[in-house]
């Protein structure tokens, strides 16, 4: 089985698949070898990558939070909800902790029913992406429905500035990961990660974690470096990711995950 991140591994700088990495996914799939999305992405932004790649198996979505069937276009599974409660304490402390920073929660629809409402913010979220998207809502409605992820932005801190802050904060709560490095943290169940997502799919398509490759360039991926038999970080990866990962291939910008896969495909 291959499992690939999407922002930073598959995706370039462009933001857009290449030629030459569409045509290895497909040759990959064509002889037989599921290849599976893990990513942070919610499963509505999984469409336009699953799309081109001709994917109609598994997608890991929310770093593990939720299993998604690329074909039917419908989630299969959900695994570890934040509770109202737990979101509202949570707040409580980041307010003490991280003076002015914002939040915003992704939540999930089972069904075919991914629409952009799943996404609350709070006023001032910042987005690092700037793709402008969300429903802005008071905090009370952002933390009164159970939620896969709590996502926290702060306008004058780097990503690994709040990590650190936060993971002194929760410990065993919550566990925090971030994406990109632009003042943004993604807040998940105690033990959701990638690696477990990829779990219930290996368990499913009875695969050993051993036949597993996996691609990454962030934090959010270590998990699944470490759980995969032979874990592949792009080169201008995150250091996390660089000293957990098997093998160090080429940036997204120059087709890494293809540069590897070639070998065989």
């Amino acid at each position: 089985m291959i499992a690939s991140d999407v922002d930073g591994t598959l995706l370039g700088p462009s933001e857009s698949l290449t030629g030459r990495t569409i045509a290895t996914v497909r040759r990959a799939i064509e002889a037989g070898v599921p290849f599976v999305l893990a990513t942070g992405r919610p499963p509505r932004w999984i469409a336009p990558v699953a799309g081109p790649l001709e994917l109609t198996g598994y997608a890991v979505c929310a770093n593990g939070a939720v299993l998604y069937d690329c074909g039917r276009e419908e989630v299969v599974a959900v695994h570890g909800l934040l509770r109202p409660e737990l979101l509202h304490d949570i707040a409580h402390a980041l307010d003490k902790a991280l003076p002015g920073c914002r939040l915003a929660t992704e939540r999930v629809s089972t069904g075919a029913d991914h629409e952009m409402r799943n996404f609350v913010i709070e006023p001032d979220y910042h987005n690092p992406w700037g793709d402008g998207e969300g429903r802005t809502a008071p905090r009370a409605e952002v933390l009164g429905h159970p939620a896969i992820k709590l996502l926290v932005s702060h306008r004058g801190m780097s990503s690994e500035e709040m990590a650190d802050g936060v993971n002194a904060l929760f410990d065993r709560d919550v566990d925090v990961t971030y994406s990109s490095s632009g003042g943004l943290v993604e807040l998940s169940a105690h033990g959701i990660t990638k690696a477990t997502g990829l779990a219930d799919v290996a368990e499913r398509l009875a695969v050993e974690p051993g036949q597993v490759i996996a691609f990454g360039d962030m934090p959010n991926d270590v998990e699944m470096l470490r759980w995969a038999g032979h874990g592949v970080a792009m080169q201008d990866g995150h250091p996390q990711l660089l000293a957990v990962a098997d093998e160090v291939t080429g940036p997204a910008g120059e087709d890494g995950v293809a540069q590897v896969l070639e070998r065989w495909f």
